[in-house]
Parts: C-alpha cells; sequence; structure tokens
C-alpha cells in the first residue's frame, strides 16, 4: 500500500480533476510505479479533506484514462504503461467537458442513464416512411437539401403548438433534433465572451456545447417550482447576460414545474433587461402541463424549441424552433453552418410523421408505457424520497445517508447499472450538493429488465454503502 497523497493545490478546474492529473502525473514520474496500489477512497478522502464521492470521479478518470485497474476486494492499482494505450486517452478538452458518463458507453449494463423514447416498434412505421420517401423523392435524398419544403415548416409549427398557442408558420425552422436548435440559437444571438444563464440544475450538454463556442455560463438559484425570479433579476443586473436556457416544465432533471405567476414574471424581466429566452419544451409536450409557454407570454424574445427524441423516436433527429419575429432566417443560415444541413430524407421523415398524426398516436403510446414503467419504479423504489411524473421518462431520487451521488453512481455501475449523478446537471461549478441521481426509465428492452435493474438499485440503498468499499 502506497503513502503517496495527490497534491491539489497545482493546477486549475474541480478537485476531482486536479487528484486525477496528479495521479497521472506520479505515474509518469514514477512515483507510482506499476503495480503500485492508490490508497482506498475513504481514506485518501480523510487524509486531504475532500469526499468521496470526490476520490471516486478522480479514480474513474484516471481509470477511462488507462492507467489503473481494480477489482472489488483488492484496490485499485497501477498498470504496466506498456500494456496502456495513451493513443486513446481522453485529452484534457475531452475531460473537461465530457461530462461524468464514459465516453463510450460499456456494454452489457441496463441503461438508467439515457430518456429516449421507448422501443415500441416505431421502427417498423418509421422504416415504411423512409421507404415511401426513397420511392417518391430520389433525386431529393441523394442531394443537399436547399430548398425546405413548406410541410417542414407546418410539421414543426403543429408538434410546438400547446395550450391553445400555435406558432406562426414563418417563425419555424426545422433542425436536427432539439440539442442542435438550441446551440444555433446560442450562436445566432449571442458573441464570444457573452454569458448564458443556465438553472444551477440543467441540461448541461447545451451548456458545455456554450463553453466551446466561447461563451460564458452562469447559474440562476431554483427550487421546487423552478427559476427564482428575484435571482434571476440579480443576474440580469449583476451580470447583463445575453440570454437564458430555461425548462419551465418537467425540468430535466428535477421535473421541476414553473407556474403561471413565475413564468409571467420571468417573461418582464427578461424583457425589461433585454435577455432572449430559450424554452426548452422536449418533456413539456408529453406531461399535459396548462401553464403557458413562455413563448406565449413573451413572444418577441422567446425561442421555442423542441423534438421528436423523447415521444417518438430519438434516432430520427428530428426538431424544430420557433423564433420570435424576423429572426428565422437567421437561425435558419446559423443551424446550417454548425451542423452542416438538414439530411432530405430525415427532415421529410420528421414531417410525415407529424403530419400523418403517426408522430402523436406514437407519443400516445409511448407516455402509456411510461406511466406503466413509473408505476413499477414507485413499487420498487416504495419507502424512498423521489420525485417521478408518469409520462416523463426519469425519476429523480434522493439517497439516503451515507450515500453520495457520484459513490453511489459507481456503486450501480459495478454492479451493472448506468445512472447519472448529480454532477452530470451542474451546469457550473457549485457548491451546493444535492445528495440525488437521475434514473431514466425508458430505455430497458423490456420491463423486466427495468424491474431487475430497479432491484439492483434497491438492494444498494438497502445495504447503506455496506456493500460497496469504495473500490472501482
Amino acid at each position: 500500500m502506497t503513502t503517496w497523497l495527490p497534491d491539489v493545490s497545482r493546477g486549475s478546474g474541480p478537485v476531482y480533476l486536479r487528484i486525477a492529473d496528479s495521479i497521472e502525473s506520479a505515474i509518469a514520474s514514477g512515483t507510482l510505479p506499476a503495480g503500485s496500489k492508490l490508497p482506498p477512497q475513504r481514506n485518501l478522502a480523510y487524509d486531504i479533506g475532500v469526499t468521496i464521492g470526490t476520490i471516486g470521479r478522480a479514480y474513474a478518470l484516471v481509470h477511462e484514462r488507462g492507467l489503473v485497474a481494480g477489482e472489488v476486494g483488492r484496490g485499485t492499482y497501477v498498470l504496466d504503461r506498456a500494456e496502456t494505450a495513451p493513443g486513446n486517452q481522453p485529452d484534457p478538452l475531452t475531460i473537461s467537458l465530457g461530462g461524468t458518463r464514459a465516453i463510450d458507453a460499456p456494454a452489457g449494463k441496463i441503461r438508467f442513464d439515457t430518456t429516449a423514447a421507448p422501443d415500441l416498434g416505431q421502427g417498423k412505421i418509421i422504416g415504411s416512411v423512409l421507404a415511401a420517401i426513397g420511392e417518391e423523392k430520389l433525386s431529393e435524398i441523394s442531394s443537399y437539401s436547399r430548398v425546405f419544403p413548406q410541410n417542414w415548416y407546418e410539421a414543426g409549427r403543429r408538434w410546438l403548438a400547446r395550450n391553445d398557442w400555435t406558432p406562426e408558420t414563418e417563425t419555424i425552422v426545422p433542425t436536427l433534433g432539439a440539442h442542435a436548435a438550441a446551440v444555433a440559437v446560442i450562436s445566432a444571438v449571442s458573441s464570444p465572451g457573452d454569458k448564458i444563464v443556465f438553472e444551477d440544475l440543467s441540461y448541461t450538454q447545451v451548456s458545455r456545447s456554450a463553453r466551446i463556442l466561447g461563451r460564458r455560463t452562469i447559474t440562476v438559484e431554483s427550487d421546487e417550482n423552478g427559476v427564482i425570479p428575484d435571482d434571476f433579476e440579480r443576474l440580469c443586473l449583476q451580470q447583463h447576460p445575453k440570454l437564458a436556457f430555461l425548462m419551465p416544465t418537467a425540468h430535466n432533471p428535477t421535473l421541476a414545474t414553473m407556474p403561471r405567476d413565475r413564468r409571467a414574471r420571468i417573461a418582464e424581466i427578461a424583457r425589461r433587461h433585454g435577455v432572449w429566452l430559450i424554452e426548452d419544451d422536449l418533456y413539456g409536450g408529453m406531461t399535459g402541463d396548462e401553464n403557458p409557454l413562455l413563448a406565449s407570454l413573451a413572444p418577441d424574445r422567446t425561442f421555442l424549441i423542441s423534438g421528436l427524441s423523447k415521444s417518438v423516436a430519438a434516432g430520427v433527429r428530428g426538431g424544430w424552433v420557433a423564433c420570435p419575429p424576423h429572426f428565422a432566417q437567421r437561425i435558419k443560415v446559423t443551424h446550417k453552418m454548425i451542423t452542416g444541413g438538414l439530411p432530405f430524407i430525415l427532415a421529410e421523415a420528421c414531417a410525415r410523421l407529424v403530419e400523418s398524426g403517426q408522430a402523436h398516436e406514437i407519443r400516445k403510446a409511448s407516455t402509456a408505457e411510461l406511466s406503466v414503467r413509473e408505476g413499477l419504479a414507485r413499487e420498487q423504489l416504495r419507502g424512498y424520497d423521489f420525485v417521478s411524473h408518469p409520462h416523463v421518462p426519469f425519476l429523480w431520487l434522493k439517497l439516503p445517508d451515507p450515500w453520495l451521488s457520484g459513490t453511489f453512481k459507481h456503486a450501480a455501475y459495478r454492479d451493472g447499472v448506468l445512472i447519472d449523478d448529480e454532477d452530470e446537471f451542474k451546469a457550473a461549478r457549485a457548491e451546493k450538493v444535492y445528495h440525488r441521481v437521475r434514473i431514466g426509465f425508458s430505455s430497458p428492452r423490456n420491463r423486466e429488465d427495468l424491474v431487475a435493474g430497479l432491484m439492483i438499485l434497491r438492494r444498494l440503498l438497502e445495504s447503506g454503502g455496506a456493500g460497496y468499499d469504495g473500490e472501482i
């Protein structure tokens, strides 16, 4: 057992990253030679004054870099460098922007770390739509999409409509999914150095994309009812952000839904301070929530985005954005510049699915299946504190003491289940700790696999950490 301790005073970034970098440096210098056993995570956490979750993330990171290997009950050991594959190791940018998920998802695990639409056999429907397009649009699918047919816009108008509000057709831009829509908006209405507001917990694929684009991310505080208007106003007064990315309905991962009065205040604050709004309604359209869209309260400065990935099929990459007046052309051009353009066959398939009513029927079937799965999750996790919605494909679980979010994630991984810890959703470095994990239940192939994975998680919760020694 080595007595080596990492030097966390050097370097920058999160503590776990500095620990991982220190381990890598010690291995490179020979301070930690091949075969050395790293200190147990609990001991190292105590010795340097950090949480065991921080150590767990650092050890997982050096494991991903191919520097160490571990076995339950034996510990974590430095590999012989001749056995590693440096060319496959992530570079610092990949590490800083990659989040807490594995870059390549390992095989043989039950996946609770994704919320794509459940597989209900819709592939056959989509396949028939694609076949029809192949027969009818041979020249179009073999070339670039230089002209967007009118039905692409009409489909977006229909899909984005909600609660007695329907966007104008001329405001619609078809996109390669909701994520691409959000990134296109950020690119089009802000410049490098501008500040973008995200909720303290958010869909961080967008916040990381914003950082790649040179934008600065700042966070607004939220509670069980979503964004706190007073804190949003404070940020607007002190930080002068250009844009805010918000999820007012069925927020990911907390499932908070903002009440009408808060939405009205957020819209009024944004208008008064000249802040653009991106309203992510990807889950909202599945819930039946009757609160007004921000886009209906502030159509002059709200970009409403949604798509097909969570309720119809993730693989078709279908999405749309409804823009404020006179912005559609700018967003369309920007989207093309950052994505390379829409493939005709995918955009046409998405439009046909919506216009035929098949997309709405698949969404109806998806929410019905999700309702059953949410019920199974409630049954398997009875007695534990979590938030869920019968039509949304994930739940937000509060971990009992002494579990930490990162440690529980690693324990679940060891036992064959992939989940997301809370750090996956932190849009910026933050001291606030929630002790929660997100469990997505739409991707298991069937209900039996879902129950099997939930039973594994329940056993871990009931063990109180006694069955997990903290080693990789």
